[in-house]
């Protein structure tokens, strides 16, 4: 499929579209898109820390495998 055959199918979607929360999403994708800006920018200083640790923990291998966590809780 084209990417105009897949525009129109999307526009013929959209004027059919009732759920508004897909409908604040796409404005909000729809918006970044016309951003210049990083979004990482955008985050709050304390959401940037949590992250790093996150990554500074994996880095340093202190990390849990998903297996590890299901058997712990018997998932």
């Amino acid at each position: 499929m084209g990417h105009n055959a897949i525009k129109l199918e999307l526009i013929e979607w959209l004027t059919k579209l009732e759920n508004s929360d897909t409908l604040d999403y796409l404005k909000i994708v729809k918006d970044s898109n016309e951003m210049e800006q990083d979004w990482w920018n955008e985050l709050p200083e304390s959401v940037k820390a949590g992250i790093q640790r996150g990554l500074d923990d994996a880095a340093e291998g202190r990390v849990v495998s998903h297996n590890d966590v299901k058997l712990k809780y018997g998932l």
